[in-house]
């Protein structure tokens, strides 16, 4: 090689070695944030949700109507509770399709 390719060669390396050095530095300084912006989407995923079937709140205001607001508490921790369990089941049929008809991904970023 002559000594210009090797020089290139030699840049190159470098260039590799500082994106896999910054990928790290990343990867650590986005960390603390990583729960609260999985809350964040879970938030706009059922905002998404309701948007998306406005019947649910219709009916689930009428519903507290009828029953009686002391009880409303209970109810609406019950319905929480079935909705995150409806939603959680759903992602896992969701996630075993994906999974099952997806190729594996390579992943750059080290962990």
């Amino acid at each position: 090689m002559n000594k210009k390719m090797i020089l290139l060669v030699e840049r190159r390396e470098q260039l590799v070695a500082q994106a896999a050095a910054q990928r790290r530095m990343l990867a650590q300084d986005i960390e603390p944030w990583r729960t609260p912006l999985a809350l964040t989407d879970q938030g706009l995923n059922a905002l998404r949700y309701i948007r998306r079937h406005p019947k649910w709140i219709i009916g689930g205001v009428a519903l507290l109507a009828i029953l009686q607001p002391r009880h409303a508490g209970k109810w609406l921790g019950r319905g929480w509770v079935t909705w995150q369990l409806m939603h959680r089941l759903r992602g896992r049929s969701e996630g075993a399709v994906i999974s099952a008809t997806s190729t594996p991904h390579i992943s750059t970023v080290a962990h």
